[in-house]
């Protein structure tokens, strides 16, 4: 037989493009269009709805960027459609390539209610099924014209203080039309099995089998009179549609799905309408299709429908009762995994799972998050302290160098906690269910011959609409269909049950899923990183002397919802694509002004609470918010800072024209370049920076990476680097026996500026730098290096409640790929007896490199820290302007050492006018590994004092906990300050103190219930 295969499939794809999918919709009949441009932000429905409307006509142009427009869409449906199914099909100007990313609506009754989304692959409105023919019709659409923002160009249309006026859109169509069910139902046919079949290998006799089908149906259909023809020609399809799948084909879980980004390419205020858009439409899906299932991840999400949309999320409610719309995630947001501080993660799912649980009593169990940048491996361990029991990613399969080797497996955290955990083969949480996807999946999956099924998240993401009728058609036709896999729409939580059972003895992977891609998230907006760690620290403060004061102060009252919403707030931006940076200039402007409020919120609250602990007079108190003493005031308590007893300060010229700074446990030595080329631990009698190296060496190197310009930093900008070595003025602008300072001023690049303050107090063994840099760049990257005279065959780095291990040498692909890394407070490096670390108090980014000493072949280290970027999309502006940063030297630091100074340099000491008598602790902990994380009062606004430590130091670690006020008993919890089964029991002393033992790396919370 001739092989005919490609004649066949260029007339599937003709006919159906050009002939078939048009005749699904007959008998257009254009509607009366009234339009009203709502003036500035959106406007609530009830004002759309009573506007004045002005005539329109398809072919007019609306919608500004971030404007929003009203269309009012009258008609009648003709007579003689009584007993058709009838829609209005009501484009606004779409283009079908890109759903999520440009103009969408939402249609209302005259009621208000909403009825259902209009996207690129949602433009119809059903009307009547049947319709009784001379119905009026009275539709309303709230359409939002978004700039298309995703071609990764630089553009100023990314907020709508610099966005243009000019319309971007033209309404294509409104129209009643006659939906012909069966040329729908046709359509479906030959699309699954027309990308069924070319999946199929050449010399599959399914292949041919499919192939003939086709011919015959295409034979079948009058072009002419297609409407009529259409059932004859699904009966040609119907034998190859019935055949069943293979007994070992692949099985595939189907959820329903829409990634809605928190912010990316548009604002907060944006995505609260997507939200709503996206829940009408799969509300209605869900009428039409009862066993349709939906998965939503974010409560921040339901809880703006619930805020916004009260009548939508009614209905959403009501879904999720009948087992339709499911909540997953367990966490307020997709939050990124890097950066977010440890007791922030803690309360991603605190909140997350709290509200799933007060609005729907549903305990979500799979933690969801298909799209961020790499995950901590503290997760595990959050995952099953939040009562959540599986992980699900996608974006590993984003990684550049190397493929990651399981689908499904056991991921151990750095507690040794494992979770079970799935990567869908199908590679993408947007999936269509078509023939491609599908069968990539099935040949994808690494687990053949141990485990045979997947998931499959599918619909329309970033806001493009979720789900369509066409992909549950899909989904019918591949439940069992020879030479696909098996698809079958159901819940997450009832493929992860059958998984885990099919395969519980899976594979182990230790350690960070790291992604070998989106490294510059570390450093991009640095103004975004640095209000999301200041907020984490003064929360902590807020939370720890609010909490003091409530149960030493009488008629102090807790500020329970003024916490909890801030907490909210500052958990919403850290959503995957706010806190790493990868959002358009009005999200990052939008979340600066955030952030200032935060401070102004939260350092009230703790001036409440301390000005009620120190009392009425004008001595200075001193509070130390930090978990370990400092001076002689105790960790979590204030005192009268007597005159310190350490040795002073001394500051001399030096010979290579700069300054010797002394203080009995480091001499420092600035050069005339304001670099220091000596750290000197005078205990150890060993120098810290490396033979021939200068520390604090401002490095920049241009940076153009091959895509993704906020995302990524491509390996090869290292090839070029300029080191800022020119210094305006270098002067000791303060010498006393407290304090010694040397200020350096440079000027370089584009005109920008940078001023570093490089101070060393008495009693201190570290280096404070403050760097301000006015930054002009574009296309450029600023590091600070630190060479080290260490050799150090790894990094240690903080994450959250402990620290990652991760190798300096490039051994392999995988080391190698790991040239960014992401690290918190401090990353620190040693070899055998001595070590040394850099602290920060708002860097994230950071590359660590070996070195070999020219004197002797021994071995250096180099860390750097990753200060600024300037990419150009999608905010043009990246990093602009005026920036503070801290960061400091620690020779000599062991992992407990930069623990403590990684703590001091984000939580200073606050100083205020009171009674001038010490504040005890609520808890103290004797040994510095047992670190207290989070002091505040029970969620259940019972009293009792929560309490959340962990151990650091990466050892079993045994402690005495001593409690500051009367205790009755004290209860191990998980992060919802629920009571774990099987924990041990905690007596107390009669001095109110706890002996605790923990294994490396392990969180404990504490319920203290508090005596009288």
């Amino acid at each position: 037989m001739h092989d005919d295969r490609s004649i066949v499939e260029h007339r599937l794809r003709r006919v159906l493009t050009e002939r078939i999918k048009p005749a699904v919709r007959s008998r257009p009949l254009p509607m009366t269009i009234g339009k009203w441009e709502a003036p500035g932000e959106p406007v609530p429905v009830a004002e759309g709805l009573s506007a004045v409307y002005e005539p329109a006509a398809a072919g007019q142009a609306w919608g500004p960027a971030w404007g929003t427009t009203w269309f009012r869409v009258t008609g009648r449906v003709p007579a003689d459609w009584r007993g058709r199914t009838v829609e209005a099909v009501i484009d606004l100007g779409f283009d079908r390539q890109m759903p999520g990313f440009q103009c969408e609506g939402l249609v209302y009754r005259p009621d208000g209610e909403a009825v259902k989304a209009l996207n690129p692959f949602n433009d119809w409105v059903r009307i009547g099924d049947p319709a009784e023919g001379g119905e009026e019709v009275l539709l309303y659409v709230e359409a939002a014209s978004n700039p298309v923002l995703a071609g990764h160009t630089p553009t100023y249309e990314g907020d709508r203080l610099t966005s243009s006026a000019d319309p971007l859109y033209r309404v294509a169509r409104m129209d009643l039309v006659v939906f012909e069910a069966e040329v729908w139902e046709l359509v479906q046919d030959l699309e699954v099995l027309g990308s069924l079949m070319t999946e199929l290998a050449a010399d599959d006799a399914r292949r041919w089998e499919i192939l003939r089908a086709v011919e015959r149906a295409l034979d079948a259909v009058d072009l002419a009179g297609i409407a009529g023809t259409a059932a004859r020609a699904r009966a040609e399809l119907a034998g190859v549609l019935a055949s069943p799948a293979n007994a070992s084909a692949h099985r595939i879980s189907a959820v329903g799905h829409a990634h809605i980004d928190s912010a990316w390419l548009w604002p907060l205020r944006e995505t609260v309408r997507k939200v709503a858009r996206t829940s009408a439409n799969m509300v209605a899906l869900m009428d039409s299709y009862p066993d349709f299932v939906f998965a939503m991840s974010q409560a921040q999400q339901l809880a703006w429908i619930k805020e916004h949309r009260p009548e939508v999320f009614a209905k959403v409610k009501k879904k999720i009762e009948d087992g339709q719309f499911v909540p997953v995630g367990g966490m307020w947001v997709e939050s990124d995994t890097n950066m977010v501080g440890g007791e922030a993660m803690a309360r991603q799912f605190l909140y997350g799972k709290k509200f799933f649980l007060d609005e729907f009593g549903i305990e979500t169990k799979e933690v969801w998050l298909p799209d961020s940048f790499g995950y901590t491996a503290a997760m595990p361990q959050l995952v099953k302290l939040s009562g959540s029991q599986w992980f699900l990613t996608q974006k590993i399969s984003w990684s550049q160098s190397n493929k990651f080797p399981h689908h499904t497996f056991w991921w151990e955290g750095i507690d040794g906690t494992r979770v079970f955990t799935h990567f869908p083969p199908v590679d993408t949480y947007n999936s269509d269910l078509g023939g491609a996807q599908l069968a990539h999946a099935a040949r994808n999956y690494r687990e053949k011959g141990r485990a045979s099924r997947s998931l499959a998240p599918f619909g329309w993401g970033d806001g493009g609409g979720g789900p369509t009728r066409e992909m549950l058609a899909r989904a019918e036709r591949l439940r069992d269909l020879e030479g696909s896999a098996r698809v079958t729409v159901e819940k997450p939580s009832a493929f992860f049950a059958k998984a885990e059972a099919e395969y519980p003895d899976a594979p182990v992977w230790a350690g960070e899923l790291y992604l070998e891609l989106h490294r510059g998230t570390y450093t991009s907006q640095a103004k975004t990183k640095q209000g999301n760690r200041h907020s984490e620290s003064l929360l902590r403060e807020a939370e720890l002397w609010a909490a003091t004061a409530a149960v030493r102060v009488a008629g102090y009252s807790y500020p329970y919802e003024d916490l909890e919403r801030i907490w909210k707030t500052v958990l919403l931006h850290q959503f995957h694509d706010i806190l790493p940076g990868s959002s358009i200039a009005w999200v990052h402007r939008e979340a600066r002004e955030t952030y200032a409020r935060v401070r102004v919120e939260l350092e009230a609250i703790t001036a409440a609470a301390q000005g009620a602990l120190a009392g009425e007079g004008s001595a200075e108190v001193t509070f130390n918010a930090a978990p370990h003493a400092r001076r002689s005031i105790p960790a979590g308590g204030a005192a009268v800072a007597p005159p310190s007893a350490a040795a002073p300060v001394t500051a001399v010229s030096h010979e290579s024209g700069g300054y010797e700074l002394a203080n009995g446990l480091l001499r420092i030595v600035v050069d005339g370049r304001g670099l220091v080329i000596s750290a000197y631990d005078v205990g150890a009698r060993r120098e810290a920076v490396a033979p021939g190296g200068a520390a604090n060496l401002l490095q920049i190197h241009p940076d153009f990476p091959n895509m993704w310009d906020a995302w990524d930093v491509d390996e090869f900008y290292r090839h070029n680097v300029t080191d800022l070595v020119d210094v305006d003025s270098i002067a000791l602008t303060e010498s006393t026996e407290d304090r010694a300072v040397v200020t350096v001023s440079r000027s370089f690049g584009n005109g920008s500026t940078a001023v570093q303050r490089l101070t060393l107090l008495s009693g201190a063994k570290v280096l404070d730098i403050e760097t301000e840099v006015d930054w002009h760049e574009t296309e450029k990257f600023l590091k600070a290096a630190f060479p080290l005279d260490v050799k150090a065959d790894r990094s240690a780095a903080e994450t959250q409640f402990g620290h990652v291990f991760r190798a300096t040498h490039t051994n392999t692909s995988w080391e190698a790929a790991k040239f960014e890394i992401c690290a918190h407070r401090w990353i620190q490096v040693e070899e055998p007896g001595w070590g040394a670390a850099i602290v920060n108090d708002s860097t994230y980014g950071h590359d660590v490199t070996r070195a070999v000493r020219r004197q002797d072949g021994g071995q250096t280290t180099t860390v750097r820290l990753s200060l600024l970027r300037a990419p150009r999309y999608p905010d043009p502006a990246t990093d602009q302007g005026t920036h503070r940063l801290r960061f400091a030297l620690a020779p000599g630091a062991t992992v407990v050492d930069a623990v403590r100074e990684g703590h001091r340099i984000n939580l200073p000491e606050r100083t205020v006018r009171g009674a001038g008598t010490a504040v005890e602790p609520l808890l103290t902990s004797d040994d510095d590994r047992v670190v207290v994380e989070a002091v505040k009062l029970a969620e259940d606004r019972g009293g009792d004092v929560i309490v959340r430590l962990y151990e650091a130091a990466g050892g079993r670690a045994s402690a005495t906990l001593t409690t500051g006020f009367p205790v009755i008993s004290a209860t191990e919890t998980d992060l919802l300050e629920r009571p774990l089964a099987d924990s041990p029991t905690y007596e107390l002393t009669r001095q109110g103190s706890l002996e605790l033992t923990l294994r490396p790396f392990q969180i404990l919370t504490l319920r203290l219930a508090r005596g009288v």
